[in-house]
């Protein structure tokens, strides 16, 4: 590993509260869970934690190609994740205030752990939310002198940051009483990712702009 440890730990926090604003692979995941049990909503975390690390990969190795065939293309990536975050901050701040949805959870039963695990992949391979995610990771991690190895560790890492979160849906979720505690705190947590997202945005134009110092 030769970058250093806050680079990992910038896109880790960003993944991770990604994650906490409910998406198609957290719906998955959760009505999984409530409707075919544990089991299930397990191999549906398991899913997405082999899916990020492909996307991980893929975008990594992606982009360290392109920025070595276009080395000026580094700070035009920084500036389009600047603006990705700022439209993912929009729409949870969005979906924050106008407050919690009417409608129900509702799980989907009968599931085996086989269909679990193979939806929530597709799921993941599908969802435009993921690629957008990435493009933005691209931005903030400095793939254009990351060795192998590093991206090796953000790769593992992400793919356990993202399993883990799912694994802890999977399993509240599996008690039904959860469902109702979510749907209120949903507002809470949409408007804190969204404030977290635009002090990312703000840092990543400004480094871009005006450079890191």
């Amino acid at each position: 590993m030769t970058l250093p440890l806050s680079a990992f730990l910038t896109v880790w926090t960003f993944l991770a509260l990604n994650i906490l604003a409910p998406g198609p692979n957290v719906l998955f995941t959760i009505t999984a869970a409530m409707g075919s049990g544990r089991a299930a909503g397990t191999m549906a975390a398991v899913a997405v934690g082999a899916g990020v690390g492909v996307w991980c990969l893929a975008m990594s190795f992606g982009m360290a190609a392109a920025f070595r065939l276009a080395p000026g293309s580094e700070e035009a990536l920084t500036l389009a994740a600047a603006g990705l975050l700022i439209w993912f901050a929009v729409r949870y701040a969005r979906a924050g205030f106008a407050g919690p949805d009417d409608a129900e959870l509702l799980g989907v039963a009968g599931l085996s752990v086989r269909a679990s695990f193979l939806g929530s992949l597709s799921v993941n391979a599908t969802n435009p939310k993921a690629l957008t995610t990435w493009i933005a990771i691209s931005g903030i991690f400095p793939t254009a002198v990351a060795a192998t190895g590093d991206i090796a560790v953000l790769t593992v890492g992400a793919a356990l940051v993202a399993a883990g979160i799912h694994l802890c849906y999977a399993l509240a979720f599996s008690t039904p009483t959860v469902a109702k505690f979510y749907l209120r705190a949903a507002p809470i947590v949409l408007l804190t990712v969204a404030a977290f997202f635009t002090f990312f945005a703000i840092r990543l134009a400004a480094a871009a702009l005006f450079g890191d110092g």
